[in-house]
């Protein structure tokens, strides 16, 4: 997939929060939205955003999965045709994956060659959060703090779809206090793959097991990733076998949502009565 190139520092963004994110773990958000405006972009959240129809594509209803990226372009494509913003970021390689790389393919399916190519573009400029830090802005260094010992999980989407693999490392090698450790048989899938968790429990749930024995074996307090999906498997999957640590996501490392430290029960960043959804404003 080409990936656009800029003349200058991307100004603004939209934030394409996903599903999850939105519904259950708006943390995620908040600390996605704040770190790129601590790092000089501004995000915009186009509230009507819904699905990028991920389940249904995987599913195999490729009409219904049509129906919400068609809804997907027409809410980010002017935005980013019109200059409003000049990038897409989502905190999900998985949904990155699905918009940069198989709405074109669907379209393609359906010989709807205009939404086609529109797809291609949008995805030239649709970045997974840690792409866009490093590729993009240029950083390595967020300025976090954080004592304790942890390992990366590779999310199959992020690595082996987009290729994106050393940018969320780099991040966290930079974390001040942080001890990266090597996860064995990291590159291993944890065994969630959305709709293949439930067809497939049985295996779903060995390789979880799997996946909780090799953090184990590592000594980690925390695994550290870039999907709340494989997260949400991961964190069941350790609760149910025992294993102390547990699993979280990049974005809330890199911004200093955990505390000081990953020994000891985390603080949560103060609530906001007025304004429960930072990137509402």
């Amino acid at each position: 997939m080409h990936k656009a190139t800029f003349e200058q520092r991307p100004q603004r963004v939209a934030l394409f929060v996903t599903c999850m994110v939105d519904m259950l773990y708006p943390g995620v958000g908040i600390a996605t939205c704040e770190l790129l405006e601590k790092n000089g972009v501004e995000v915009v959240f186009p509230e009507e955003q819904t699905c990028c129809g991920q389940p249904a594509f995987n599913a195999g209803y490729r009409d219904e999965a049509r129906k919400l990226a068609r809804r997907f372009l027409s809410i980010f494509g002017p935005l980013v045709e019109s200059g409003e913003v000049d990038a897409v970021v989502a905190p999900s390689g998985s949904c990155a994956t699905m918009t940069s790389h198989f709405f074109e393919a669907i379209f393609q399916e359906s010989k709807e060659l205009d939404l086609s190519h529109q797809a291609e573009r949008l995805a030239s400029v649709t970045f997974e959060l840690t792409e866009f830090l490093v590729d993009v802005l240029g950083l390595v260094d967020t300025g976090a703090h954080l004592q304790g010992k942890a390992v990366y999980h590779p999310c199959c989407h992020l690595y082996r779809e987009l290729g994106v693999d050393e940018q969320p490392r780099k991040l966290l090698d930079s974390v001040e206090g942080l001890e990266m450790v090597d996860l064995p048989h990291a590159q291993d899938c944890c065994g969630f793959g959305g709709l293949f968790a439930i067809k497939n429990s049985g295996i779903s749930a060995a390789m979880g097991r799997a996946k909780a024995r090799s953090a184990q074996q590592s000594g980690a307090d925390a695994i550290v990733l870039c999907d709340v999906s494989c997260m949400t498997h991961i964190n069941g999957i350790l609760s149910r076998e025992g294993v102390s640590c547990r699993a979280h996501h990049i974005a809330e490392v890199l911004n200093d949502h955990l505390g000081s430290s990953l020994t000891t029960p985390s603080t949560p960043p103060p609530a906001q009565a007025d304004h429960p959804r930072r990137w509402g404003e």
